[in-house]
């Protein structure tokens, strides 16, 4: 199942954890694509932040590494994690917790090649394609 199955599905559930993923999708949506230098951007950002081997493993067609709460809230600060809270009517904790499982998915999705270099979109494409999906809904 892809990422835009699972969302949809989970916007229906009883599930809590997917209720919070479909919730905060929209507003992970918008920072990728605002943040400066967008996926390539925030890989990087992952990469300076100690990250770079789980960052690595998302991009890679292997299996995807787990991520904490706190290794994320370590890399993407407070302001970026307020942002989506704020964004997504969630509170922190769940926020990051929801990031630790969404992220690493979406990240994969977006380098279906296996890499992230210059003759791809940086997952323009399929973060443009979400976030007009998610318009419509």
């Amino acid at each position: 199942m892809g990422l835009l199955d699972s969302i949809v599905s989970a916007m229906g559930s009883d599930n809590a954890q997917a209720r919070a993923q479909a919730s905060l999708l929209p507003a992970l949506i918008e920072l990728v694509k605002g943040y400066p230098g967008g996926l390539p951007g925030l890989i990087d950002k992952f990469q300076q932040g100690g990250l770079g081997e789980i960052i690595a493993s998302w991009v890679s067609s292997g299996k995807n590494e787990p991520v904490s709460p706190k290794q994320l809230n370590a890399v993407l600060g407070d302001d970026v994690v307020n942002t989506l809270a704020t964004r997504s009517g969630l509170d922190t904790s769940t926020v990051l917790n929801s990031l630790s499982i969404m992220l690493p998915s979406l990240v994969d999705q977006a380098t279906p090649a296996g890499a992230l270099d210059a003759s791809q979109d940086g997952g323009t494409s399929l973060i443009n394609s979400l976030s007009g999906i998610l318009g419509k809904l």
